[in-house]
């Protein structure tokens, strides 16, 4: 696992020991930000990453000029990965990490997010929840990954679907 573009393009990130996090493969990875630069969605974007996991999505945007990224996830283990993944690639200071559930920190957060990456576990069942706290914040463009097509719901433009082996990507913004 690798930053693909950018600033830091090439470095090698940390990847998890275990089965729990699953990162995005650098080919669906590098097709994501891709189509987000055709909708010029990084440069100098507040990007909001939830369920951070090991950090690449975040990563990768701050290393194609994303202003500054949040780090959500309960996990302990997933937020070690995240600041070692910062100090390798250089974006500490770009960076702020949150240790709590995504959907509680949403619902209480009050910080605004021009890009959001939701790439929860793939047996996460809670997206109207999540959705409808997400919506409520008026985010710009939000990019889901899953193992399956997510609906979002009417309060939600799908702007892409598209599958990448076993990883479905949409992109959505609110209507």
């Amino acid at each position: 696992m690798r930053v693909v573009a950018g600033t830091a393009r090439g470095t090698r990130l940390s990847a998890p020991k275990g089965v729990d996090i699953r990162p995005t493969s650098d080919r669906a990875k590098e097709a994501i930000f891709n189509s987000l630069h055709s909708r010029s969605a990084v440069e100098e974007a507040e990007v909001l990453d939830l369920f951070a996991g090991t950090g690449a999505l975040g990563i990768e945007a701050l290393s194609r000029g994303a202003k500054k990224a949040t780090f959500v996830d309960k996990s302990s283990e997933s937020l070690e990965l995240v600041r070692e993944n910062l100090k390798k690639s250089g974006f500490e200071k770009k960076a702020e990490i949150v240790k709590e559930d995504s959907v509680n920190w949403l619902q209480k957060s009050s910080k605004p997010s021009d890009l959001v990456l939701l790439d929860p576990p793939y047996g996460f069942e809670n997206w109207s929840e999540l959705l409808d706290a997400l919506c409520q914040k008026q985010p710009g463009i939000v990019v889901i990954e899953s193992n399956r097509e997510i609906d979002p719901g009417p309060k939600w433009h799908v702007d892409s679907i598209r599958q990448y082996g076993s990883s479905v990507v949409v992109i959505i913004d609110p209507k």
